[in-house]
């Protein structure tokens, strides 16, 4: 059953990052607004395909929850690297970066990147969705093992003996005389009665 249930929400996942890729590209990229427009469209298409996993988990019954360990060391670097890159290639370069880039000796491996900008504004999206997940409903475990022991008694504390004594046994089903109990009641129902004797002397 869920298989199917991700199967489905992949498949309307990948329609609608379909969409948002083909409307992305409707739009172009000639002035500031189009060119963050359009790689935003491509961000969020990569952001679809990793939420389209996180609601096929809910056959899980659990929360989507942000994992802190996922987005500092995965999506911050992704987040870093991918945006130099688009801050580089913008038609109005704001934050200077292609200088930056030169002075860092970095700017052969960003003008490459930069061929490549569907890539990395898709990557950037899809990232920052994989930091989310869900997580099953907790259980609480019972140790069965706790309610079969016999609480220590006050003889075999005294007697040094261990702080636990042996699990429960059923002693319902034995005959009262085989008890050591039953052969003492027993016998002192025999001492009382006087037929007792008869019966012996016979």
């Amino acid at each position: 059953m869920m298989g199917i249930t991700r199967g489905f929400s992949t498949l309307i996942g990948a329609a609608v990052a379909g969409f948002l890729v083909w409307l992305s590209a409707q739009i172009g990229s000639g002035s500031s607004g189009d060119y963050w427009t359009t790689y935003s469209l491509l961000a969020a298409a990569g952001l679809t395909i990793a939420i389209s996993q996180i609601l096929g988990g809910w056959t899980k019954w659990g929360w989507p929850q942000l994992s802190g360990g996922v987005f500092v060391l995965g999506f911050l670097p992704v987040l870093v690297t991918g945006g130099w890159v688009l801050l580089s290639r913008q038609p109005a370069d704001f934050f200077n970066t292609s200088n930056w880039s030169r002075d860092l000796s970095i700017d052969g491996v960003v003008g490459d990147l930069g061929e490549a900008l569907s890539v990395v504004a898709f990557g950037i999206g899809l990232t920052f969705g994989l930091c989310f997940d869900t997580a099953g409903r907790r259980r609480a475990v019972v140790d069965d093992e706790v309610s079969h022991v016999r609480p220590p008694t006050a003889e075999n504390v005294r007697a040094g003996g261990p702080a636990t004594q042996e699990p429960l046994t059923d002693t319902t089903a034995r005959p009262v005389e085989e008890t050591e109990t039953g052969r003492r009641l027993g016998s002192t129902e025999r001492a009382s009665d006087p037929r007792s004797g008869d019966r012996d002397d016979a």
